[in-house]
């Protein structure tokens, strides 16, 4: 035995403590901006939940019925599918704070101002721009939690995120289901009256408010117009002298100019456009389902989707497992397959406890594939079409959730209450029929090819 001690080996071992101790230190220890961000977020994961829950139920109790509800539901994402690019545009000239701003104040706005009205132009339009007011979050909140943590910070920081705004949302169905129940006591009325379920919407359109109160100290980071064109001179002159360097630099110039893959982005693009209009005609009608199906007052219908969101969010975390023992086109695909005869099981299930054991299930394996399919379309493409493509994903899902909800409400009213769901089922069966025509032939490659695909 060497009675020279390995310096280089204690140093490593000394040095790893260390980092963790760093990575924890830096997490910790956040800036202003990212605590004021997930405080907004978290608001805005109680509004969502709480209005989902609450806002078609007005409607109903209004009088309307599933096809004009299915339209309304419709409403935010034809609003935020005309707003996303003119906001994005905005936000890059006046700065995004001020429109973080305007989407805390705005929002809330038109939200109450839906638990307000009553007719049915001015219900399409207070949703209609409550979407387009609430595109702004999305389009400024992951850029601003970008600028204002470090690479280290970054991945934690956008997990903690997505938590906020999912797995506390789940939380707020629950008290989405109270409140009207706590109205209904007060005010010695039916929790289903439209009285009652208006103060569930005004507690949604409130949480927003109040959360977005202290984006007014967020710091917004500079982006001059001088910094703007040193870029684009830098980027200039980075071109020319690559120009001047021979056949490689050209035929990498070449390469940085090359075109979209658009017959890839259509394979990628149609199978999720279909799958959201599934998702669509079935999940943005789904409370309206059990109300109508089971006559479900807000409190028990709360606690259901309470459970289903939190055990939801659970099991997505699985997903790594499965992708280790197969690919995650079979796991994609498999799971909408039987995902489809799920929801015919809901639409026509005799009781309630069937429904609900075919819902939860239908909300395990949905949480399941998110990150697993997110994961399998970014591999398709290079780095720099993946941006690209991250984008047109946002637009497949705000039409499949215009045209989806759009449908099943005319089926729910003119045919049956089960029949949008036989619409769901068969979109989720033609999607992951596309995918494997479009791709299967990576089921026969070994899952390191696979992965590789696009780097």
């Amino acid at each position: 035995m060497s009675l020279v001690p390995n310096t280089s080996e204690s140093t490593i071992q000394d040095r790893e403590p260390s980092q963790k101790r760093s990575f924890v230190f830096s997490f910790l220890h956040l800036t202003r901006n990212v605590y004021l961000l997930l405080l907004f977020t978290t608001g805005k994961g109680f509004q969502l939940s709480i209005a989902a829950l609450t806002l078609n139920y007005y409607v109903h109790s209004l009088g309307y019925q599933p096809d004009f509800i299915g339209i309304f539901s419709a409403m935010p994402a034809i609003g935020a599918l005309v707003s996303a690019v003119p906001v994005g545009i905005l936000a890059d000239r006046i700065g995004r704070k001020p429109v973080l701003l305007l989407t805390a104040v705005l929002t809330p706005l038109f939200l109450a101002a839906c638990a307000l009205v009553t007719s049915p132009f001015l219900l399409l339009f207070c949703a209609f721009m409550q979407g387009v007011v609430s595109t702004a979050y999305w389009v400024t909140n992951l850029p601003l939690l970008t600028e204002s943590t470090t690479e280290r910070q970054r991945v934690g920081v956008f997990a903690l995120n997505s938590f906020l705004l999912l797995g506390v949302g789940s939380l707020g169905s629950l008290l989405g289901g109270a409140i009207p129940e706590i109205m209904a006591n007060i005010l010695q009325v039916s929790a289903a009256s439209t009285i009652a379920l208006r103060w569930g919407v005004f507690t949604a359109a409130l949480f927003t408010f109040v959360f977005g109160l202290p984006l007014w100290f967020l710091r917004e980071p500079k982006r001059t117009i001088a910094n703007k064109a040193t870029d684009k001179a830098t980027n200039a002159a980075l071109e020319e002298r690559v120009r001047n360097s021979g056949p490689l630099a050209e035929a990498v110039l070449h390469e940085k100019r090359e075109r979209l893959p658009v017959a890839l982005f259509v394979k990628l693009l149609v199978p999720d456009l279909l799958f959201t209009m599934g998702e669509g005609a079935v999940v943005a009608l789904m409370q309206l389902f059990f109300i109508l199906r089971f006559h479900l007052l807000p409190g028990p219908l709360g606690i259901i989707f309470t459970i289903s969101g939190l055990a939801g969010g659970i099991f997505s975390l699985t997903a790594p497992l499965f992708v280790k023992r197969w690919s995650k086109l079979r796991v994609v695909t498999t799971v909408q397959y039987l995902t489809a005869p799920l929801m015919v099981l809901i639409g026509f299930a005799p009781t309630l406890p069937l429904a609900i054991a075919g819902e939860y299930t239908r909300s395990f394996m949905r949480t399941l594939i998110e990150p697993i399919y997110a994961a399998f379309a970014m591999e398709q493409v290079s780095d720099r079409n993946r941006a690209t493509l991250s984008g047109f994903y946002s637009v497949t899902w705000s039409i499949g959730f215009s045209i989806g909800p759009s449908i099943g409400g005319w089926l729910q009213s003119n045919v049956s209450l089960s029949a949008s769901f036989v619409f769901g089922a068969f979109c989720l069966l033609l999607a992951p029929s596309l995918l494997l025509i479009f791709f299967g032939r990576m089921l026969k490659r070994p899952r390191e090819v696979e992965s590789q695909k696009g780097k």
